[in-house]
């Protein structure tokens, strides 16, 4: 173990714990109240000027309307920071917000579970170039609970009001009790992302979390997933190739409609009634409605729309079937690794093993120490010269950071060369 590494073992030897004083104090309302919602171009203009006026990082959120709503977009923005106040901007109101993403160029922005946020904000014209993130942070700071209710608990003690989370934020007008909630998700951020970074500093851990955070700043726009209909609930009941032509059919239609619609796709038809369809193959209209999912409130236009897609399904040449699985895109999964490779299962286990007592050590997931995906991949095909240099080229090309190399190389390294050791 290097010298770097027996310092970060060292202060991070004790957790933070909850304070076990006083009781949260409930934050019920916004220090200047609640702020009316940014809905016109020159109301935004007044908040981008506000918010150039002001100082230090700006607090991010953003309300979503997921399962009510087709996509992931964003229905409202909340921003605070010091000398501005806060501000709620409503993006169906003010869709291009890349004025104030622009103004803000050169800022830190604080945001909770950024990766949630950050691809509604950039449809919208918001980009951060740097970021803080309270909820990573918490992690790698080992707070076993890092949801924004339990960390500014915790850490602030004050308690957030939870109620309103799930709600449709596509609702025009937003409701009070709505803006009051949505406003005091930024009310703290910025204190505690203060609380956070010293606290990581104390732990000497500062310096790894600016990396991270570095990184998901520049990370691109993830692609389109390959073959989203795979992924529909109940599909490992689905064995027959011709059924699995009958989720994608019904699928893609539904998610046609529910596009059209803007609509969650569940809302259209279930993930259990596409299953369903799919183990019965109905040949009619008829057997259709005798489905789960397919009852008396549905209309005759809608169900022969559903059939049609279950005909084209059932019409298909055998091929142009899909195949029973995707093809991999890395390792095979690590249960079939001992008859497959036993060698390889080996560096795993010694592998993992080490990583797991390490991030125990440090007191942090094991999956912020290093992606187990990282690991298997680096297993299951390893340098065929593991050198010190070999493979932390090998982990950089994975995506691995500076940090996790320094702190997890000297552990893979030996699992790699003591698991091809014969005993």
């Amino acid at each position: 173990m290097t010298d770097a590494q027996e310092t970060a073992a060292s202060t991070t030897a004790q957790a933070p714990s909850p304070d076990p004083g006083p009781a949260p104090v409930p934050l019920l309302e916004p220090r200047e109240g609640i702020p009316a919602v940014t809905a016109t171009g020159d109301a935004l203009a007044e908040v981008v000027a506000a918010f150039a006026a002001g100082t230090g990082p700006v607090a991010v959120d953003a309300e979503r309307a997921s399962g009510y709503r087709y996509g992931q977009r964003a229905y409202l923005v909340q921003l605070r920071r010091a000398g501005a106040g806060t501000a709620l901007v409503d993006p169906v109101g003010c869709p291009d917000l890349s004025g104030l993403g622009a103004m803000l160029d050169g800022t830190e922005w604080v945001l909770h579970a950024a990766t949630q946020d950050l691809p509604c904000l950039r449809e919208i014209g918001m980009v951060p170039g740097r970021l803080f993130d309270t909820e990573l942070a918490g992690r790698l700071a080992g707070f076993p609970r890092v949801g924004l209710g339990p960390m500014v608990e915790n850490v602030l003690g004050y308690a957030l009001e939870k109620g309103h989370s799930a709600v449709d934020w596509s609702t025009r007008p937003l409701p009070e009790p709505w803006l009051r909630y949505a406003a005091l998700d930024v009310e703290l951020l910025v204190d505690l992302r203060d609380a956070l970074e010293e606290e990581l500093d104390r732990q000497g851990k500062l310096d790894w979390a600016r990396e991270e955070f570095a990184a998901i700043a520049a990370a691109p726009p993830p692609p389109p997933r390959k073959d989203p209909w795979r992924r529909t609930s109940g599909m490992h009941k689905v064995r027959r190739r011709r059924q699995m032509a009958v989720v994608r059919e019904l699928w893609t239609t539904r998610d046609q409609v529910a596009q059209r619609r803007d609509v969650s796709p569940g809302k259209v038809l279930t993930d259990a009634a596409i299953v369903e369809a799919a183990l019965a193959l109905p040949g009619d209209v008829r057997a259709l409605t005798a489905l789960s999912g397919y009852g008396h409130r549905m209309g005759r236009r809608q169900l022969e729309q559903w059939q049609a897609a279950v005909d084209r399904a059932r019409a298909l040449p055998d091929s142009e079937l899909p195949q029973p699985g995707q093809p991999l895109n890395g390792p095979p999964p690590p249960r079939s690794w001992a008859d497959k490779d036993p060698a390889a299962a080996a560096r795993l286990a010694a592998a993992r093993a080490a990583v797991t007592a390490h991030a125990e050590k440090l007191r942090l997931p094991q999956e912020n120490l290093i992606a187990p995906d990282t690991v298997r991949r680096l297993c299951w095909e390893p340098p065929a010269d593991p050198s010190e240099t070999i493979v932390a080229t090998a982990l950089r090309g994975y995506g691995a950071r500076e940090w996790q190399i320094e702190q997890t190389l000297p552990l893979l390294l030996t699992a790699l060369t003591a698991a091809a050791t014969p005993s």
